[in-house]
């Protein structure tokens, strides 16, 4: 066993959760980085070695589906249904209840992450311009995107690893989890409001006229979004479906391209490549095969329901220590040691998108929405931890039952 890789992938992962050393001027992506080249220049891996570990399909799906997120920014889509969204919520109570279904349904197609970039200075400004109490709906952003998320292949970095690496269908787990996705939207919003009811109350919002939401550009851009969706779900390659929507919009549009790039965060891009290359070198040091010697996976899942159930508390944790990226590559190879590997990869794209929710650090998505809302207080780690801490749970257990009565069906 190399303790090198092992003591790579360490310093890497407490940089990276560190989220910025400012005596180092690191942020997560150059914490990434750092470790990526630290694993070439000690050998831990060769240059070959390295470049092979970072998965192509996988930041090319980012990048599609974030370019795709970046044209309805430059459409001004999230500027305009601002009133509109007002208007058809008329009080605070039921703008709770359409940030979180906006931002869960919206971020099944064009990412969590995008959804909560775009999203947060909308939220910001209402929570401004009608004197709204900033938690409930910062928090709703942040968990909802989350949790919708989990609906497709294409909703969050780690289903798309998932997709990737375990072969899944969009089209399938559009089938299985989708609904599931709708039902814990719902436990979403009920816990929020539950926590949150007595801070909200049925006033009025102010109004200004309300018009369409929609002009040309936007209707265009939503109608190759959808499109692509229908390529996914027609089998098309997801990568490749995905690039070919952003250049669609590209030639639709006819808009110089350079305001595009500036909307697309390659920050996180780079953070993904960094994390393949490193986590490759914590599996040349042979740390996880000895681990999961010693306690195999498939044990773990052995015994009907409470298999189920134990393996997913492992996913949920695993994904919290380690975050959720870097331990679906941890487990790959020992995916194909469960009874039903497919099944398996299903359980682990709902357990580490769920897991995404329990604390703030969770998930990239909470942390844009935490850093964009600063200026109306944001988010604190125990306010977070006081709803993602219920959530994640709950959301598991619902998520385990689900996937359980489908293969028990």
């Amino acid at each position: 066993m190399s303790w090198l890789g092992i003591s790579i992938f360490v310093a890497t992962y407490a940089l990276i959760s560190a989220r910025r050393l400012s005596w180092l001027g690191l942020d997560r992506p150059a914490g990434a980085l750092l470790g990526a080249v630290a694993c070439v220049v000690f050998g831990v891996l060769s240059p070959d070695q390295a470049i092979g570990a970072v998965n192509g399909p996988t930041i090319l799906l980012l990048l599609g589906v974030m370019g795709m997120g970046a044209f309805l920014a430059l459409d001004g889509f999230f500027d305009d249904i601002e009133d509109a969204v007002v208007g058809y919520a008329r009080t605070p109570t039921r703008l709770l209840g359409v940030v979180v279904w906006g931002a869960g349904v919206l971020s099944a197609f064009i990412t969590n992450d995008a959804v909560c970039v775009l999203g947060a200075p909308l939220v910001v400004r209402l929570v401004q311009k009608h004197r709204l109490p900033p938690l409930p709906f910062l928090l709703a952003l942040a968990t909802a995107a989350n949790t919708g998320s989990v609906g497709t292949v294409v909703g969050n970095p780690q289903n798309m690893l998932c997709s990737v690496l375990g072969g899944l269908s969009y089209r399938e787990h559009l089938v299985l989890v989708g609904p599931l996705a709708l039902l814990c939207l719902a436990v979403n919003h009920a816990l929020l409001w539950g926590f949150f009811r007595r801070d909200l109350d049925d006033r009025v919002l102010g109004l200004r006229g309300v018009g369409s939401p929609l002009n040309r550009r936007t209707g265009l851009t939503l109608t190759v979004i959808g499109g692509t969706a229908v390529a996914y779900t027609l089998g098309a390659d997801l990568a490749w479906a995905a690039a070919a929507g952003l250049v669609a919009l590209m030639l639709l549009h006819r808009r110089d391209t350079r305001f595009v790039w500036e909307r697309i965060d390659w920050s996180l891009l780079l953070f993904f490549a960094g994390l393949f290359v490193v986590v490759e070198g914590l599996m040349k040091s042979g740390a996880p095969a000895l681990l999961f010697a010693r306690y195999p996976l498939a044990a773990v899942g052995a015994d009907g329901f409470g298999g189920w159930l134990r393996t997913a508390g492992l996913f949920l944790v695993g994904s919290n220590i380690v975050s959720n990226v870097p331990f679906i590559l941890v487990v790959r190879d020992q995916m194909s040691t469960l009874p039903d590997p497919t099944l398996g990869w299903e359980l682990l794209a709902v357990a580490s998108t769920f897991a995404g929710n329990l604390t703030l650090l969770g998930s990239v998505a909470n942390i844009i929405v935490a850093e964009s809302s600063r200026e109306i207080g944001g988010i604190g780690f125990l306010e977070y931890l006081r709803i993602g801490l219920p959530l994640a749970v709950t959301t598991t257990l619902i998520g385990v039952v689900w996937l359980f009565a489908f293969a028990a069906g």
